[in-house]
Formats: C-alpha cells, structure tokens, sequence
C-alpha cells in the first residue's frame, strides 16, 4: 500500500493550520469561494501561510474562477496547487499549465458513470467528492467508494472522510484523502481532538 498523503481543506486560521501541520498534514487548502463558509481571503490566507515551513502544500481552491482570478492571487509562489471544484472545462484545467502549479479537478460522483469524466481532464489529480446539486463541497456528504475502481491518474478521496472511517478509505490505495468537514466544531473551525484521532487512525494504518 502506498503512503496515502492527506490534505487538510478549509482552513481559516493559523491554529488549525499549525496544528494539521503538526499531525502530520502533507497539504493544506484555502477555500477562496466566497460563497463557502470557509471562505478566507486570498491575503489573510497568504498572512497564515507566510507563517508556516516550506515543506507543507499549499492548495488554493476555487469554484468557477477567472484565469486572471488565479493568476492575480498565485503567482507569488506560495502555491504549489490549484484545486477547481466548480463547473471548470477541461480546456479550462489546461489553460492552468502556463503557471508554476499542480492542478486537482474536483468531480461530484453520481454514480459509477461519473468516474467517466475524471477522464476528461488532464489534471495532476482528480477529486472525488460526493455530488450535491446546490453545494460544491464541504458538505460531509459520502458516496460509495466501491464505484472508484481503477483510475488511471492521481486520485484525492474526498467526503465525508473522518476519524470512524479514514482507515477504510485509505484502504482504497487512493494517492490521497481530503478531510474537512469531518474534524471540524463549526464550518472553518477544526477540532482538534477530532484531527488529532483521525492522524492517529491514519498512523495505525500506515503502521
């Protein structure tokens, strides 16, 4: 089984942040829709990320954005991906190549025929996340898991994913899981008892 990395979402202050870090975080995302509850501001994610060791990932999210949108916001380096979670094209996800990042595409699973067009893009990794027809992610919702079979590219497994049930999606051999809403008090706010049990829950798989 390959060493599953795990991305932390929805950041919105420098406590999570260090703390996810700390656990053992490999990546962190920034939610820039402003519509999310776990919105934070392009500056006030880059005052929590200038505070943080080069080594974690920083993932900057966006739902339907412009390319000046995110040519505006990363450049400055400290991205080292790009996450779009809307309704982006695949042509879209390509126009992201002219920039120093990697890219994840966010795919709301239906069911089995969803898993078809993560094929369709040409990003550094898929998302997988639970479709809702009026939210983009964050929502706590899962799906079945049984559907991912074999895709032939990066995977994040996103969802519902929480301390009572991270052993089983790492057992999915996925290249990585995105938690959010299932460590969290409030929207924006981790629980650290939570996150805490959940990277000891990931330890005992990795052994």
């Amino acid at each position: 089984m390959q060493i599953v990395k795990v991305k932390i979402c929805g950041i919105t202050n420098i406590e999570d942040a260090k703390a996810a870090m700390e656990m053992g975080a490999d990546l962190l995302g920034f939610n820039f829709y402003e519509k999310s509850p776990r919105f934070i501001s392009p500056q006030a994610a880059a005052k929590i990320i200038s505070q943080l060791p080069a080594f974690v990932d920083i993932v900057a999210v966006y739902v339907n954005p412009t390319l000046e949108q995110i040519k505006e916001q990363i450049t400055d380096g400290s991205f080292n991906w790009v996450q779009l979670h809307g309704d982006e094209t695949p042509e879209f996800c390509n126009s992201l190549r002219q920039f120093s990042v990697k890219t994840i595409k966010a795919i709301g699973v239906k069911d089995k025929s969803s898993l078809e067009l993560a094929e369709k893009y040409f990003t550094d990794a898929v998302l997988l996340d639970a479709f809702d027809p009026k939210r983009y992610g964050g929502t706590g919702i899962s799906f079945d898991w049984n559907v991912i079979g074999n895709i032939n590219k990066r995977v994040f497994l996103a969802g519902g994913i929480n301390p009572d049930n991270v052993r089983k999606a790492l057992e999915l051999d996925v290249y990585g899981i995105d938690v959010c809403s299932g460590i969290e008090s409030a929207p924006g706010k981790k629980d650290h008892k939570k996150m805490k049990q959940l990277f000891e829950n990931i330890k005992y798989v990795r052994g």
